[in-house]
């Protein structure tokens, strides 16, 4: 199973993705969770020591001009290779926190954006193998807003998440990320409210975005804060975050 997650900025995917990584794992699955948000935080919410993050691949230059045939120092440079090899790279470079396997991709700026580059060449191979040619569990932390949707960088998911607030706004960026999820033929797309509070904000969701498919609500949780300041992981100690992931991942499953 392949799920993106998606959303405006400041919604909680990261938190998400890190909590269902979890669930996921503590259902047995085979889980990689992938950081393709350019502020690359999942390592954080995973509960990842400081020291041990993992370095984001689009920062190992010397991996990638290899990879992509542009190491000048071997005479290459003015060509690359659009379909360089990248089989090896997840189990290379995965790391693990709080039993989760994850990859830290950096910023994805792919080539439909128009930037034809051996960085971005390089990070869509790797997307297009991760989502087409891997069995696991793959889950990833887009970047906030929809713009990579127009770069065709979910094609090929099972399932866009959009993760959305109790606002306006946020509700009219779901149905935005919708329309650019279907457009890509995403065939499943799915809502899951954060930062409840009240049934009122619950129903401003549902009624707001009428037709689709509602995977579930997290409620407004202060010990996501507290786990920000301490360093632990996101669901550390936080049944209620528990809970509600568990019965999020389950109605993903059910379909």
């Amino acid at each position: 199973m392949k799920i993106a997650v998606s959303g405006k900025g400041g919604t909680g995917k990261t938190s998400l993705v890190a909590a269902l990584a979890k669930s996921f794992v503590d259902a047995g699955r085979q889980v990689l969770a992938i950081d393709a948000d350019p502020t690359s935080n999942l390592a954080i919410a995973l509960g990842a020591p400081h020291t041990d993050e993992g370095t984001p691949l689009i920062q190992l230059k010397e991996l990638i001009a290899e990879r992509t045939g542009t190491d000048t120092r071997a005479g290459y440079g003015k060509f690359f290779k659009l379909n360089p090899h990248v089989d090896d790279i997840p189990d290379t470079y995965r790391r693990s926190a709080s039993g989760v396997q994850y990859l830290v991709l950096g910023a994805v700026h792919v080539a439909a954006s128009g930037c034809y580059c051996p960085e971005n060449v390089f990070l869509q191979s790797l997307l297009s193998y991760l989502v087409l040619e891997r069995d696991e569990v793959i889950i990833i932390d887009m970047e906030a807003g929809i713009e990579h949707l127009g770069r065709g960088t979910v094609r090929g998911m099972d399932l866009l998440v959009v993760l959305v607030e109790p606002t306006r706004r946020s509700v009219e960026a779901a149905k935005t990320i919708r329309q650019l999820g279907t457009d890509l033929g995403i065939r499943r797309i799915g809502v899951v409210g954060n930062k409840i509070a009240t049934d009122r904000q619950r129903t401003f969701i549902e009624e707001g975005l009428n037709g689709m498919e509602m995977l579930g609500f997290l409620s407004l949780n202060d010990r996501l804060q507290e786990t920000d300041i301490t360093g632990e992981a996101v669901f550390s100690e936080n049944p209620q975050l528990t809970d509600e992931v568990r019965g999020i991942r389950e109605r993903i499953e059910s379909a």
